[in-house]
């Protein structure tokens, strides 16, 4: 194949397949991407403040039950669809909230916290977010599930391949919106910052989350151009009339209550009673709608579920490497921009040069391709914490920011590409009545594999515990980064490991 005929294969058919009806849902995706602004700064303030790891992990937990929770706002979304941009809106206005939290504890802290603690304050915004990202992200799943026709401009069926692609090329976009959106802002926020004073970084800071509050703006108009095409109110078509599961509704609602519960008793291993709750409630949903699939569909579609569960719960590494990064490879604000930057529009790159790679390959296969480049991509992390970005720079003239560039941009692509045969697989098998509730059902579980990841990411970070200096009742204590380089050696064992297993017995169970 020439150079020519696969850029035409590869780039151009993307562009040429593209619908106006994919843009509602991709500008609510930009808005979630473009919500990366506000990315570094958090990292420098939460390591400005002294938060620990342990702390960190276990509000990366709690950050994540609202993405569990999308169940119930998936059906809530589909009886009542014709009122979908209400929820965006409150979404929208839920992050804007959070913003306004962040703005108010690094301009006024003080009056802040005369009211509430700074760890009360910053546990509120932090969960402000995920419930609007969220309820913004059932909406624009499902639109994106209805931005493709099943028939073809003279009524025909679209054939089976014809169909997979076309959901393929959506979620392409999809995920082309939100890295879009995060690669326009991501060098934007690191340079930004002006260190040269506190006053100015403050003011920087502050300038950022000013900015930042126009993004959920970006999702509303998004919907508001789905109203000027189809039309806000329009009744939906007979065939995706959708009834109350009240299973569902109830359900839902005892499960909220359940975790508000568990979250305030203060019992030990309250996140891990939620976690195995949570997983009951979702496999319980998901093996009911599935039920009506034949035999073989449904052993091979619960065989994926399971193979990408896994693939995703893998625990990380916290955020004490980066903070060892900071400290120790002098990585400022300006250069941790620049790195978003740059995986960024690597992974922008690489979801149009795979997507064909993507939609003519198992998925089984996929994710055995993705575990063993992540293997080998962690390598050089791992590496510079030994010494290799001094060799490198005494043997070729490059080091440890050479090195991370490079890193950070294989990694961004193979991250993004792991989404997107995962996403067109949950929309291909929506039904049509059905689309939020079932796209929100089966997202929910590969979600609660990221539950399952911080929790082990959590167990890690206690395990290989790291500290940044800090100083305490006036006595400085020094940075300990000494467990890094046997922390990202574990983590990358087990991510390797386990995934290839299960890889080998989905392939067995897909046959």
């Amino acid at each position: 194949m020439s150079l020519n005929q696969w850029f035409q294969r590869n780039v151009l058919d993307l562009l040429r397949q593209f619908r106006l009806s994919y843009l509602p849902p991709l500008m609510v995706y930009f808005a979630a991407g473009a919500a990366g602004l506000t990315g570094v700064v958090g990292t420098f303030f939460q390591k400005e403040v002294g938060f620990t790891p342990a702390f960190l992990a276990a509000l990366g937990f709690w950050v994540g039950i609202p993405w569990a929770l999308k169940m119930p706002m998936g059906h809530i979304v589909d009886l009542y669809w014709r009122w979908k941009g209400v929820f965006v809106f409150l979404g929208a206005s839920l992050i804007a909230a959070s913003l306004g939290i962040m703005y108010g504890l690094i301009g006024y802290r003080a009056d802040m916290e005369a009211i509430m603690s700074l760890h009360a304050w910053y546990t509120l915004g932090a969960l402000l977010a995920p419930v609007g990202y969220a309820l913004q992200d059932v909406v624009a799943d499902a639109m994106t599930v209805e931005a493709v026709p099943s028939h073809d401009k003279n009524g025909q069926p679209v054939p089976e391949a014809d169909l997979r692609l076309m959901h393929t090329t959506m979620q392409t976009l999809g995920r082309v919106a939100i890295v879009t959106g995060g690669m326009l802002v991501a060098g934007l926020s690191g340079w930004l910052v002006d260190t040269s004073s506190p006053e100015l970084r403050q003011a920087s800071y502050l300038f950022i989350y000013q900015l930042a509050m126009g993004i959920p703006a970006l999702s509303v108009l998004g919907v508001m151009l789905a109203w000027a095409m189809r039309g806000f109110k329009a009744a939906p078509r007979s065939d995706e009339k959708t009834t109350v599961n009240h299973v569902l509704l109830w359900g839902s609602a005892g499960y909220v209550a359940f975790i508000i519960a568990m979250g305030l008793s203060g019992l030990p291993f309250s996140q891990e009673i939620i976690f195995l709750g949570s997983m009951v409630i979702v496999v319980f949903l998901m093996l009911r709608l599935v039920a009506d699939l034949d035999p073989v569909a449904r052993r091979q579609l619960l065989a994926i579920a399971v193979l990408i569960f896994v693939f995703r719960a893998m625990p990380g590494a916290g955020p004490g490497p980066g903070w060892w990064q900071i400290d120790v490879l002098g990585f400022d604000e300006h250069f941790m921009g620049t790195l978003g930057q740059v995986g960024a529009i690597f992974g922008l790159l690489g979801m149009f040069l795979f997507r064909r790679f993507m939609a003519e390959r198992p998925i089984p296969y996929l994710i055995g391709f993705l575990t063993v480049t992540g293997m080998l991509l962690s390598l050089p992390v791992i590496g510079m914490f030994y010494g290799l970005h001094e060799w490198t720079q005494a043997t070729f003239g490059f080091g440890a920011r050479t090195i991370a560039l490079v890193d950070e941009a294989m990694s961004d692509t193979l991250g993004q590409i792991a989404m997107i045969p995962m996403l067109a697989w949950i929309a291909q098998s929506a039904p049509a009545k059905h689309k939020a509730t079932y796209f929100a059902v089966m997202a929910s579980f590969t979600n609660l594999a990221l539950q399952a990841s911080r929790l082990g990411t959590k167990y890690m970070t206690t395990l290989y515990p790291v500290s940044q200096g800090r100083t305490v009742d006036g006595v400085a204590i020094p940075a300990d980064y000494s467990n890094v380089g046997t922390l990202l050696i574990t983590v990358t064992v087990i991510g390797f490991v386990v995934p290839m297993v299960v890889v080998l017995w989905a392939r067995w169970r897909t046959r």
